[in-house]
């Protein structure tokens, strides 16, 4: 009992006490908010990048033939044959066809926009044909069409062209402008724009906007004429990715094929296929597949070193590595903090030690054993360590929650944005606070401070009661 009273009468008594308090303080909460936030950063990343780019995708390329059982055999292109052998599978939820391709997007009210092809006048965009009702049930794209608007600091809506008007057909054209056109003159075909392309540029539904691709001759080669066609705005959509939503725009397959001067216009690049349970059978759902579409001509070999189907995790695999590289950079450089209020706490406690002498010498001389000199400072540096590594986590976890409003608030208060949302892939201050990061965090605080309090605790237990009687 003596040794919890002795504690925490020599903590209240000393005020420099308070300093190493603080110094845990800082650090636990410097560590889960840094943490809670570099984690949330990683976390809304792979979320945004799953929904958008799909559980798996299927790429076939363009396969004339396979080698088959050791025999060389015509390739399958039949797409809906590749779709149904997917959905078959038990663990698939769902998949569907996209024609993938690049153009550059320029709008029709720009004259002489090629003379600054740098300052957004023109926009290197990635061409998603799509098939919307099946399109649906594999991706996100619904969820984007219904997202709301992402607003800048002060409430100003980050866009101008609002979504479809009717979401069960988003690429159902306005009715007619009532523009007379020439009698040879192509109408324009549908095509949903991303957000941060609108805003950019200020769209408004019923815009037309001009094309311009590469296309193939039957040999493969590129053609000396671009593929060039006027599309009419019919909507936007918001990913919460902004690079996604700035290069990204969707046409109807058919549309797409036609424009990219395709053969079929059932044509198709890749398969994209939404699983029951990512996490536990993406690699499961991987091996079988490569396998069974082997057998039915769509893949080459399993072996073979080319990689025919990719999780989303696989496009976007240096990014994600990277942001798990800074959040454990982050962790060792905040790490440093925890270590000097620690040695703080060592400093402080050594003085003590050097103080108390007297007062060591008198509890040794009514009976206390080593051990309990020993206990009596080892309680201070666990009580400062508790203290303050509890305070420092609820701080720590309050400041992760409320960082955007937080910076919202700032940024609208001095007039200066402090977090530019046109430089990341999304639009807030993610965090994610999660119980065993925190109590990580708070156990190895606990953990370092007793380990750096042990040492003049130890030196306390094996002072000589006679010499320590004797120190004035």
């Amino acid at each position: 009992m003596f040794r919890t009273f002795l504690s925490l009468r020599y903590l209240r008594a000393r005020k420099t006490n308070w300093i190493g308090m603080a110094g845990i303080f800082v650090a636990v909460a410097a560590l889960v908010m840094i943490l809670s936030i570099m984690g949330g950063f990683l976390q809304v990343m792979r979320d945004t990048l799953r929904g958008n780019l799909a559980d798996l995708q299927i790429t076939p390329g363009e396969l004339k033939s396979i080698v088959l059982d050791g025999k060389e055999v015509d390739a399958e292109r039949d797409v809906e044959g590749l779709v149904e052998i997917v959905e078959n599978h038990p663990l698939v939820e769902a998949a569907t066809p996209q024609l993938g391709w690049y153009g550059l997007l320029m709008p029709d009210f720009l004259e002489r926009a090629y003379e600054r092809p740098l300052a957004d006048q023109i926009k290197l965009v990635q061409i998603v044909g799509i098939d919307p009702e099946t399109e649906v049930a594999a991706t996100e794209f619904r969820e984007s069409l219904e997202r709301e608007y992402s607003k800048k600091p002060g409430g100003r809506i980050d866009c101008t062209v609002k979504r479809p008007s009717n979401l069960d057909d988003p690429f159902a054209l306005p009715p007619d402008d009532g523009r007379r056109r020439r009698r040879d003159e192509r109408p324009p075909d549908p095509i949903l724009v991303g957000e941060q392309i609108a805003y950019i540029w200020g769209l408004y539904k019923g815009q037309t906007v001009t094309l311009f691709s590469a296309t193939f001759t039957d040999k493969g080669k590129i053609a000396e004429t671009a593929a060039t066609r006027r599309f009419q705005v019919v909507g936007s959509f918001r990913t919460a990715d902004n690079e996604m939503d700035s290069s990204r725009v969707y046409l109807l397959r058919g549309d797409a094929a036609d424009f990219l001067q395709r053969d079929a216009p059932n044509d198709w690049t890749s398969v994209v296929v939404k699983l029951k349970d990512y996490d536990r059978d993406k690699e499961t759902v991987r091996e079988e597949l490569r396998s069974e579409l082997h057998q039915a001509r769509y893949l080459r070999a399993p072996d073979s070193r080319s990689e025919p189907i990719q999780t989303w995790e696989d496009f976007r695999r240096q990014l994600l590595r990277a942001i798990q590289n800074e959040k454990m950079l982050m962790a060792i450089m905040l790490s440093l903090v925890l270590v000097v209020a620690c040695f703080t706490i060592f400093a402080l406690l050594s003085m003590m030690v050097t103080e108390k002498r007297r007062d060591i010498g008198i509890m040794a001389a009514l009976g206390a054993n080593s051990r309990g000199i020993l206990a009596v400072f080892l309680l201070i540096g666990l009580w400062e360590a508790i203290v303050g590594s509890t305070l420092g986590a609820l701080a720590g976890i309050y400041g992760a929650i409320k960082i955007d409003p937080f910076e919202r608030w700032l940024s609208s208060t001095f007039g200066f944005q402090i977090f530019d949302r046109d430089i990341y892939l999304f639009d807030h201050i993610p965090s994610d606070v999660t119980p065993l990061g925190v109590g990580l965090i708070v156990g190895g605080a606990i953990f370092f401070t007793l380990l750096f309090a042990a040492i003049p605790a130890w030196r306390a237990s094996r002072l000589d009661p006679v010499e320590a009687l004797r120190h004035e």
